[in-house]
């Protein structure tokens, strides 16, 4: 099973031997090595979207999607339950019996794989240590299938360690937040509410959210309300569209910033107009969904491609990145 290393922009932006898989596969092995218990009424919150955002280095936005394909194939099953925090039950998700052999199989396939360690050359099961996650592993390998004693990337639901491009954006906000809420030098409940609804979706670990929140306090630079939301709606409109739990948020944020409608529209606006991705970027994965349409990119298609990547300017490295988030997106 040959992989090939991807860094995705937009959705998808995890280094090393995990941006070589897709975001199906991470989430089959997450949901392998975390159990749904059956007849229980609680249920842990790595089975929550937040939960299995955090470790698929996935923005949550992006999570739904993945699971209703998951779930039409008839791979997971849904549940409400009562999460350990949480205010209200939340849904979870868990492996079907058809959806467990395809994951265990691809756990299998993946754990036999030839890395190198400071020792030579061994296959990655013998490196697992004993109830250490798959994911978890994987994380140490990088794009040349070394094996490295820190992790390459880390997700959001870990205390430590250099977190996913994605997950550094989410990073870069509450930092923000943080620094405009100690800017009186305390933080007001209100403003613990705020942030404990930013950090809750983000799936973040609260020894992370600590440590953000010291860093903003003694670097003091708040920027104002109004640039902290536009970056929020510029990161919820990455892929074009706003999902149910984003609206919720940013409902959640406009009101405790005081904003009206005018102002959410306004600010909105100047999103769009400033996009995270940039133009010949867009241009170029526009061309490539319609060349990947049919699933297979011809020759002739392929040559085009090649012209139009160099006169937009697009790396090979993008070009392999936004052919492996259209993978994803059609697998």
């Amino acid at each position: 099973m040959s992989r090939h290393p991807v860094v995705v922009l937009g959705s998808i932006l995890v280094d090393g031997y995990l941006g070589s898989l897709t975001t199906e596969e991470r989430m089959l092995l997450h949901l392998c090595d975390n159990i749904l218990p059956e007849g229980e009424w609680e249920a842990p919150a790595a089975l929550t979207q937040a939960g299995i955002s955090a470790a698929v280095h996935v923005q949550r936005k992006h999570v739904p999607r993945t699971l209703k394909r998951l779930e039409k194939q008839g791979d997971i099953v849904t549940s409400k339950r009562h999460v350990p925090g949480a205010k209200q039950r939340r849904h979870v998700y868990g492996l079907t019996a058809s959806g467990r052999e395809k994951a265990e199989l691809l756990r299998v396939n993946t754990l036999k794989q030839t890395v190198t360690c400071s020792d030579g050359q061994t296959v990655l099961s013998d490196l697992r240590g004993a109830a250490q996650a798959t994911l978890d592993l994987l994380s140490h390998i990088d794009e040349a299938m070394h094996y490295h004693e820190n992790p390459v990337v880390s997700p959001v639901s870990n205390p430590e360690g250099v977190a996913s491009l994605d997950a550094q954006a989410g990073e870069h906000l509450i930092r923000r937040l943080f620094a405009r809420a100690w800017e009186d030098g305390r933080i007001t409940k209100d403003e613990q509410y705020l942030l404990s609804e930013v950090v809750e979706f983000l799936g973040m670990h609260p020894e992370r959210v600590r440590r953000l929140s010291d860093e903003a306090r003694r670097e003091q630079k708040a920027p104002p309300p109004e640039e902290i939301y536009r970056d929020m709606l510029r990161q919820a409109l990455i892929d074009d569209e706003l999902v149910d739990d984003e609206i919720a948020l940013l409902e959640t944020v406009r009101i405790a910033y005081g904003f009206d409608r005018l102002t959410h529209d306004k600010l909105l606006n100047e999103a769009k107009q400033t996009p995270l991705i940039p133009e010949n970027v867009r241009t170029y994965k526009s061309a490539l969904n319609t060349a990947m349409d049919d699933g297979v990119i011809t020759e002739d298609e392929g040559a085009m491609l090649k012209t139009l990547q160099t006169t937009l300017n697009i790396t090979d490295s993008q070009h392999a990145s936004l052919l492996a988030e259209l993978r994803d997106t059609i697998e």
